[in-house]
């Protein structure tokens, strides 16, 4: 069985670095982009891909515009989204939620956090 995709978008390289590690050290397979822009078409490209982690603030889209503009996108919709952000304000989390994050995870990030956050998403 092939192993599942997940998508990372940050345009910082030594953040997807890290995340990439953690997940291939999962099993996972990895797809990276660098900003809303690129992950919109690599989504595109891979509609199989089962768990995105996207950054909140990047150039040519932002984490935000990101999921908006992938929820409207039916055969992608249903592909849950987690936002990585140095951002912890109540009401930037709230703005996640109302456009489909299903969890927030505060930078710098613990590996075990990642990981525990995948399990219960993934299983």
């Amino acid at each position: 069985m092939p192993s599942k995709k997940i998508l990372i978008l940050d345009d910082t390289q030594s953040i997807r670095s890290l995340l990439a590690m953690t997940l291939k050290q999962m099993g996972y397979t990895v797809i990276e982009a660098v900003d809303g822009l690129d992950g919109l078409e690599k989504l595109k490209a891979n509609p199989d891909v089962s768990l995105v982690f996207s950054d909140y603030n990047m150039p040519n889209k932002n984490g935000i515009e990101f999921i908006k503009e992938f929820k409207s996108i039916s055969n992608l919709r249903a592909i849950p989204v987690v936002l990585l952000t140095t951002e912890s304000e109540d009401e930037k989390k709230a703005e996640g939620r109302s456009v489909g994050a299903l969890a927030w995870l505060t930078k710098p990030f613990k590996v075990e956090n990642i990981q525990a956050v995948v399990k219960k998403i993934l299983g």
